[in-house]
């Protein structure tokens, strides 16, 4: 009895010692993924666990979240995940986005994993119609979208219609003007063929470096109330906090500067803010729910902290980090010029081959016509020597008529006849036979005469048919000579001998003359982006004037209007903030 007792007694405590978990979906933008968590998790040790298996190290940009109520809401670090109020069923879902935005894309965006998730929730959030853009900018930001996925344009591959069952431009802007889907592909790709050469996180980076101009960029909106009860909007992004009219998100009211704020606090409903400056009156609204208070109060730290910090030296596992893909962004760079050089090399030895493989077949055409020529030439040969052989018998035939002409002309004047009338008639046939003997000495001549020309024609052909001969024994010797050289070319791209040796020099040990040409060619690419950030405003103007005959303006937005507004007044999003701070 007491046995029993002890073993359900053992069973019992095994059963309490074993961890129980639960299932947990993570959805990123562009994957999910499920993890068995224990129920004692708390809400660091599933955000840990997740940016372990995605290789993210700049895990201050991001959080999971998830919807109370058509409420949005972060999981708390310190919190256990179960102690939320995260729906019961299993898998509990929860989204890995982006929380805080950079303020400079290209300087704070590390790594390139942060910045594919960054470009994915942008890109989404554009096409979303939650961040405005104008139409002339989202053709350029969807030619960079198209060189991400595609690579670089080849007309070969990307015939027209490829992008037919993509998603590039918000509808908004398909639906703002008279263009068939061909003619915003048209415009999209004529952008797309001037980026060749980038690579995919170059192209991202190039689309957040856009994107982050926009208006509506990183700003979370909040509806709020005054004291006053008038209804606006609270904006919390990377520069600070901001007043909006509900009608209006792109250009604030006020603006409250996170360095220029004293303290932000709530109590309840109620949110204050405190500016730095005593003089400025304090600033308070109200909320409609408690539970939004906290979120805004959340993102106000986590911006403010962030805030702060890119104005201190970064901290060591920045710089390891910024050094690592400094190394790694020369190594892809020199890994990208080696392939290019392959490329080119091959290209160049297929543009040879081929080159030899047409003059081939050229010098077989023109062997072909040599060994015609030849043809005809023996038997025109052949021909004329049968005609100066019948003319040559002709003529012989002549010469012997009229020597027997003569003889009988000879005969017929010694044979006188005495009468008159016979010495007449013998006259007559005399000069009858002068006048036959001369026609047949005439007609002898002029047989002679074309037997001789026949005679140089044969001549002429047989130096024609030698000359024809040697020809052909030439391009012969040429087509053997080609088959060789192509061979040999052929045979090029597949060695390369050079490239082995590349790749065995190529360590990876970045020297520090390695790094400050790769410094110089940083603040060349500056420069170069200088200038290019004008080309590119210029064909901003140029694509919108082009499109502008083709706008429906009884289909525009009030967000539209508001953006034309501002653009005619040379307004921008940093200087409108300074304005208003």
């Amino acid at each position: 009895m007491a046995g029993a007792i002890a073993s359900r007694m053992s069973f019992s405590s095994l059963k309490r010692k074993q961890p129980k978990t639960f299932t947990v979906r993570i959805a990123t933008m562009d994957a999910e993924m499920e993890f068995s968590c224990e129920v004692k998790w708390k809400g660091k040790d599933l955000f840990d666990l997740v940016c372990r298996t995605l290789g993210l190290r700049e895990t201050w940009f991001f959080g999971l979240q998830y919807t109370i109520k058509d409420t949005v809401a972060w999981l708390k670090m310190d919190k256990k995940v179960l102690d939320h109020d995260v729906p019961t069923e299993e898998p509990v879902t929860f989204h890995f986005l982006a929380k805080f935005y950079p303020e400079n894309a290209e300087e704070e965006l590390v790594q390139e994993i942060t910045q594919h998730l960054f470009f994915l929730q942008v890109k989404k959030q554009i096409l979303d119609e939650k961040i405005y853009c104008p139409p002339e900018a989202s053709v350029l930001l969807a030619s960079y979208a198209v060189q991400a996925k595609y690579g670089d344009y080849d007309p070969n591959v990307h015939k027209r219609g490829f992008l037919a069952q993509e998603e590039l431009l918000p509808k908004r802007v398909i639906n703002l003007y008279q263009m068939t889907p061909e003619m915003w592909e048209e415009r999209i790709t004529a952008w797309y063929a001037e980026h060749r050469g980038r690579a995919r996180d170059e192209a991202e980076m190039e689309y957040l470096k856009i994107a982050q101009d926009l208006e509506m960029y990183g700003v979370n909106y909040f509806a709020i109330r005054n004291k006053k009860g008038t209804e606006l909007l609270l904006g919390v992004d990377a520069l600070g906090l901001h007043i909006y009219d509900p009608d209006n998100r792109l250009t604030p009211k006020i603006s409250f500067p996170w360095n220029e704020i004293r303290n932000i606090s709530y109590s309840d409903k109620e949110f204050t803010i405190k500016p730095l400056d005593k003089k400025i009156d304090v600033f308070k609204f109200n909320s409609s729910k408690l539970r939004v208070n906290k979120l805004i109060l959340q993102l106000c730290i986590g911006n403010h902290d962030l805030f702060m910090r890119r104005r201190k030296a970064d901290s060591l596992e920045v710089q390891q980090m910024k050094a690592q893909a400094r190394e790694e962004k020369a190594r892809k760079q020199m890994e990208r010029q080696r392939l290019a050089r392959e490329k080119q090399m091959r290209e160049e030895a297929e543009r040879t081959r081929d080159e030899l493989e047409r003059r081939l077949m050229q010098l077989k055409e023109e062997a072909t016509m040599a060994n015609e020529a030849l043809m005809r030439s023996e038997e025109t040969a052949d021909l004329l020597a049968e005609k100066a052989q019948i003319t040559e018998e002709e003529a012989k035939l002549l010469a012997q008529k009229a020597a027997e002409a003569e003889q009988e002309m000879q005969r017929i004047k010694a044979t006188a006849i005495r009468t008159e009338e016979e010495k007449r008639l013998m006259e007559q046939k005399v000069l009858e036979a002068e006048m036959l003997a001369l026609k047949m000495a005439e007609e002898s001549e002029r047989r002679a005469k074309e037997a001789d020309q026949l005679k140089q024609d044969l001549q002429e052909a047989r130096e024609s048919e030698r000359r024809a001969k040697q020809k052909l024994l030439e391009i012969t010797s040429k087509s053997s000579y080609t088959q060789s050289m192509n061979s040999s070319t052929t045979a090029l791209p597949t060695d390369l001998p050079s490239f082995n040796l590349i790749n065995e020099s190529l360590s990876f040990d970045f020297k520090d003359t390695d790094m400050k040409r790769l410094s110089m060619e940083i603040e060349k690419e500056k420069v170069e982006y200088m200038e290019k950030s004008k080309h590119l405003q210029e064909q901003l103007n140029e694509l919108k004037t082009e499109i502008e005959a083709l706008k429906l303006k009884e289909r525009e937005t009030a967000l539209d209007i508001l953006h034309n507004e501002n653009a005619s007044r040379g307004n921008s999003k940093h200087n409108t903030i300074k304005k208003v701070s």
